[in-house]
């Protein structure tokens, strides 16, 4: 019996303790950020995340238990039983330090500690890997193999000292008894306590800053508990009795009165449309100058000839969220993708579908794989009639200066000619770019630039002119509107935090002869709102798009609404609140209280709203 106790005991001490060195490993590993706090809140960071650790701990130790339970009532040898302690220790050795050094290397991209994100991609390697660099490989590779070493002489111990004894049946009853008692205090371990609540990531959540409590977040926890647990639980987000959300958002997407706006952008109700949407051209980056001059002169130069939107929120900050915002006028959830759900996405209204209505050919060009999170699917099943990428694109492999695919200066070559002859054709036309040069690892065949981020955006920025300068020369210039907005922010400076207002801004530019006159809107909006307000200009119908607004509609609140990893943010022009849905608690405000909590009310009704559609769709 005591043999048995003690392999128990040593098993989840000996877990713990190696759940607790996770905690130093990651602000070594990421020193440049923890160098900013002192000695004692690092040392919070160990014990607040004592309690993730300690229930992960207790998962670990499970198996072991569960196995001396039996060996009270069923003789196993002693080189049977450590024969299944091994390989259970192999096992748990290996998944563990996959995890956590995955985690470590993808940290410095996500922001956020590994989640059931990942699993997106696994079906899409290539594409998933395409913004890993070789120190990254090598330097996570390196610490896998430390952790697992580590961890593997470690709990090795533990089988090796095994010693099995054969306990009397007058003593089984008692002795089971006893295990019961020690399983009892394991499961208190693995759901975190006797409180109301059960072990989650919230728990090891102290300060006010984001990093903190990312650091004292387990990412096996994080890892295994998300996989687990279904993203679209329908008691999440329930922040109000359902006449409650209906009243608040009515007040803030009211029916709109008129479908043509008073204020018109366009001499033609039926341009031919090109949407260009930019790789994490965040306003971060494209209004950034290096010794004076613009990262992005091209954007800044069109910015005087067409219709600048000064105060756009990017709803999320991942390609396949914003590209849904931007295409279907649809709010980003923050933990989900609704291109992870083909049968949920085909019910999203969309601009596609909407101009496919009104004769418009429809298409859609990227240089990478199209499939990757879903992207075709979704696209076809909204409107879009031809998807051309690097399946069906015939261009010279050394345009390839990615792994995501053709840079895009050669992308953005062969889209303008595509756009023109497409131009020629009885129909107007609706015709989609979506730029990669700007991702990492910011590969590109140009150094004009000494910042890698930078450079990969006055890359694109170049590219972008000499399209729109052969668009110019051409006689479809004149019947042309050039929609240009990013899909998302930019990390940049790279200690930028997720989720960070600075983050968030993006350009939405108009060009074109289409355009009536140069002109600035400050009026505040979302991605989301583009859908809206284009088709507004277009005289059509905008009523299947309950979150996108007209930026030209006066009898409308404007605000900008964005998620991240389980958070949200709200701006307007008197104020803006970024929300931790985790831990329950306001990160940053700015404005008066009372008008920031209204916009919050706002932003959760938004948030309930969105994730209990998906939820149902």
């Amino acid at each position: 019996m005591k043999k048995r106790v003690q392999t128990v005991i040593a098993t989840y001490l000996l877990s713990l303790l190696l759940m607790v060195i996770q905690k130093p490993i990651f602000l070594i590993w990421y020193a440049d950020k923890s160098s900013d706090f002192s000695f004692s809140e690092c040392l919070a960071v160990i014990w607040h995340g004592l309690i993730l650790d300690s229930t992960t701990a207790g998962y670990l130790t499970v198996i072991p238990w569960l196995v001396m339970l039996l060996t009270i009532w069923i003789n196993l040898s002693e080189r049977t039983i450590q024969q299944i302690l091994k390989w259970y220790f192999v096992a748990i050795t290996f998944i563990v330090s996959l995890i956590v050094s995955v985690d470590m290397g993808l940290f410095r991209y996500w922001d956020f500690r590994l989640d059931s994100t990942i699993l997106q991609y696994i079906v899409t390697p290539k594409e998933a890997a395409a913004s890993v660099t070789a120190m990254d490989v090598i330097s996570t590779s390196l610490l896998f193999v430390a952790y697992a070493a580590t961890m593997w002489f470690t709990l090795r111990v533990i089988y090796l000292r095994y010693r099995a004894t054969i306990i009397a049946a007058s003593r089984r009853v008692l002795c089971t008894l006893g295990f019961l008692l020690i399983g009892g205090l394991t499961f208190l371990a693995i759901r975190g306590g006797v409180g109301h609540a059960v072990a989650n990531v919230s728990m090891v959540y102290f300060s006010d800053n984001s990093f903190l409590n990312q650091a004292a977040t387990n990412p096996v926890f994080s890892f295994l508990s998300s996989s687990l647990r279904s993203e679209l639980d329908a008691d999440d987000y329930h922040y109000f009795d359902e006449s409650q959300r209906q009243e608040i958002i009515a007040s803030l997407y009211p029916d709109p009165s008129q479908i043509a706006p008073c204020d018109s952008l366009l001499t033609t109700e039926r341009p031919d449309i090109v949407l260009i949407i930019l790789e994490s051209f965040g306003r971060n980056v494209t209004d950034e100058k290096v010794d004076g001059e613009w990262v992005t002169p091209n954007i800044q130069a069109l910015k005087q000839e067409g219709v600048w939107f000064e105060n756009i929120i990017a709803s999320s900050f991942r390609t396949d969220r914003g590209q849904v915002s931007v295409m279907s006028g649809w709010p980003a959830h923050p933990v989900a993708s609704i291109m992870k759900y083909p049968l949920k996405a085909r019910s999203l209204p969309s601009i596609a579908a909407e101009l496919r209505r009104e004769s418009y050919t429809t298409s859609f060009t990227y240089g990478g794989d199209a499939n990757f999170t879903n992207t075709a699917s979704y696209l076809y099943n909204t409107g879009i009639e031809t998807i051309y990428d690097e399946k069906n694109i015939s261009l010279d492999s050394e345009h390839r200066t990615t792994q995501w695919g053709y840079n895009d200066a050669a992308m953005c070559d062969y889209f303008a000619d595509q756009v023109l002859a497409l131009s020629e054709g009885d129909t107007p036309l609706f015709a989609t770019l979506l730029t990669l040069s700007s991702h990492e690892p910011f590969e590109v065949p140009h150094h004009a630039l000494s910042d890698k981020i930078l450079n990969a955006t006055h890359f694109t920025d170049e590219a972008l002119g000499k399209m729109i300068a052969k668009w110019k020369a051409s006689p479809a210039w004149d019947n042309m509107l050039v929609v240009m907005i990013a899909d998302h922010g930019m990390g940049y400076p790279e200690d930028l935090p997720l989720g960070a207002l600075a983050r968030q801004r993006i350009p939405m530019l108009w060009v074109g002869g289409a355009i009536r006159e140069a002109r600035t809107i400050d009026t505040y909006g979302s991605q989301s709102d583009m859908a809206a307000t284009l088709l507004a200009q277009m005289g059509i119908a905008y009523k299947d798009n309950p979150f996108s607004k007209n930026l030209l509609d006066a009898a409308q609140p404007h605000f900008g609404f964005w998620t991240y990893n389980n958070a949200l943010g709200v701006i307007d022009a008197d104020g803006y609140v970024i929300f931790d849905c985790t831990g329950n608690r306001i990160m940053e405000q700015h404005g008066d209280p009372s008008h920031t909590e209204s916009l919050l009310r706002g932003g959760k009704a938004i948030l309930q709203t969105i994730h209990t559609d998906l939820c149902n769709k």
